[in-house]
This record gives structure tokens, C-alpha cells and sequence, in this order.
């Protein structure tokens, strides 16, 4: 099956980071459609670009990294497709409300950009209820900093998951499961 990768970064981040570089080179060699775009920080843009870019695309499935893990989720139930979850910020606005006070850092430039009470609002919007948890693969690091790796764990006990002692909130090491990771889309 033909299958379009669209990789979904995290806060302040771009898809220029070093999970995406890593995802970007792995696609093109194994000759699969890959896109990492670099998103607003503003999640209701975010969330428009991504769904103008699947709809766009043939048989689209995500891989989300923490902010991008929570969009990934939302994306692949309304489109009844496959996700990859990296440490995924699956309560995103309790996430960034207790982590970004005022203004945040985005880590392609070092720019500042404001972060307030109406982004936390919109991630409202895209909580999912009930997660199609045969379509998502999760990874973990119990070495999160940021996000604890038990949440996603109580949220999604059906789904497949990975659960790593150690490393951290980027997911150290993420090109040993690509393999695992395109398996896992295309079947």
C-alpha cells in the first residue's frame, strides 16, 4: 500500500528538527512520501494546515512527537487511519499550561513568540474521547522530563506500546524502531 508520512513536531520546534531530519531520511530512502511541515504555534492554524495537507495527500498516516503525538491522535481518528504517538502530550493544554507562562521559545530560530489562555482554549477542541487504539503505535521513555509516560498508558491501554527505561522527553535513539514504525504504517 501507497502510503503519505506526515510527521507532526512539538511545541516550539519545526520540521526542520532532529526527529524529523531522522524520519525525513529514513522515508526518502526507503522511497516513501514523507512531509514535516513546520507548523504555527497557534494550534487552530496548526490544525488547519495539517487537515488541508492530508486531505491533499494518498493514504495519510502520522507521526506526532509530543504536541505533535496529541494533533497525530486527533488526525488519524477523524481520518480512521494509522498514527505513531513519540511521548505524546496527550493532555496538551494541562501540559503547556503548567510548563509555558507567557512567552516560549522556538527552537529552529531561538525567536520568542507569545503563548496565552486562547491556544490552551483551542487544544480543547481537538481532545479525542474515544481513541481508535488499534491504529496507534506509542513509544515511551520513562526518562520524560516533561510529560510522565504512565498517562498515556492509562489513556491508551489497547494500543500497541513501547516503554523504555531511561531516556528522554526527544525519545533518545528513535531511529532503532523506523523499521518497527513503517511496518506498523503500512500494514
Amino acid at each position: 500500500m501507497e502510503i503519505s508520512v506526515i510527521y507532526i513536531h512539538g511545541f516550539g520546534s519545526s520540521g526542520f528538527g532532529v526527529k524529523a531530519e531522522l524520519f525525513r531520511q529514513y522515508f526518502k530512502s526507503r522511497g516513501v512520501q514523507f512531509l514535516a511541515p513546520s507548523l504555527s504555534y497557534v494550534p487552530q492554524l496548526a490544525m488547519q494546515t495539517l487537515t488541508e495537507i492530508a486531505k491533499c495527500c494518498k493514504n495519510p498516516v502520522f507521526i506526532g512527537s509530543s504536541l505533535g503525538g496529541f494533533y497525530s491522535l486527533y488526525l488519524a481518528n477523524k481520518f480512521n487511519t494509522k498514527a505513531v504517538l513519540i511521548n505524546p502530550a496527550l493532555y496538551a493544554e494541562s501540559t503547556l499550561r503548567r510548563h509555558i507562562k507567557g512567552y516560549a521559545t522556538n527552537f529552529y530560530d531561538l525567536s520568542r513568540f507569545e503563548w496565552n489562555d486562547n491556544h490552551l482554549s483551542m487544544l480543547k477542541k481537538y481532545k479525542v474521547d474515544s481513541p481508535k487504539e488499534e491504529n496507534l503505535f506509542v513509544l515511551l521513555q520513562k526518562g520524560d522530563d516533561i510529560l510522565d509516560y504512565r498517562d498515556a498508558l492509562a489513556l491508551l491501554p489497547n494500543a500497541k506500546v513501547v516503554v523504555e527505561e531511561g531516556g528522554s522527553h526527544s525519545f533518545d535513539g528513535i531511529e532503532r524502531y523506523f523499521a518497527q514504525i513503517e511496518a506498523f504504517l503500512l500494514a
